[in-house]
């Protein structure tokens, strides 16, 4: 991204603050199979998607300390993890450009599992008395699974938020040229004439 305006900081930081609250408040009393949904990294993930890997690694970082600061953890545990979620998932836009629709379900799938497995070995490194169980794993697959199905849903309404407010993405201009019937740039300039035409000029 060559330039992020007041207005997308402005929304992406309110977007950041209402996931963690959501999720503390709402989520997080919601049980499905002994598990709850965890919203903060497919948010992550979506700002990533969306607006690049320096934006997501960002939101990655205050939206960790969001999370620390309201479970009263440890500062910076968190932050680490979503770092590294923003910014690969802003690196796959960035070098990939990925376009299918099931691309945030997978991003969120991974972004959920980083989550999980980062935390518990974070957690070990530290000390913290958290011993890995089968229970543990169960846990961390079942929110993956979880997480994996509300993936699409949050990045829609990600999305719908802060897209008023990127800036004009030539990349995204190509692509709806390409699905209105635009010319492809990578068309020779006989493929763009037509065959009417080029059989006009052939007969002259």
């Amino acid at each position: 991204m060559s330039a992020i305006s007041g207005r997308l900081v402005a929304r992406i930081a309110l977007l950041a603050l209402v996931a963690v609250l959501v999720q503390d408040t709402v989520v997080s009393q919601i049980s499905i199979v002994g598990v709850s949904a965890d919203l903060t990294p497919l948010v992550v993930m979506s700002v990533g998607l969306l607006t690049g890997s320096l934006p997501g690694a960002i939101v990655g970082f205050f939206t960790g300390l969001l999370v620390d600061t309201v479970l009263v953890q440890t500062l910076g545990v968190t932050s680490l993890l979503y770092i590294a979620i923003g910014y690969w998932c802003g690196r796959l836009r960035e070098v990939h450009d990925p376009a299918h629709g099931l691309v945030p379900l997978a991003a969120g799938a991974a972004a959920t599992a980083v989550t999980g497995v980062g935390m518990t070995i974070i957690q070990f490194l530290l000390g913290v008395d958290s011993p890995v169980s089968l229970l543990l794993v169960q846990q961390i697959f079942i929110t993956v699974l979880v997480n994996t199905l509300i993936a699409l849903p949050v990045y829609a309404l990600v999305r719908r938020i802060i897209m008023p407010a990127l800036p004009d993405d030539p990349r995204r201009r190509r692509r709806r040229a390409y699905t209105t019937g635009g010319l492809s740039p990578l068309q020779t300039p006989s493929q763009r004439l037509g065959p009417m035409t080029r059989a006009g000029r052939s007969s002259r």
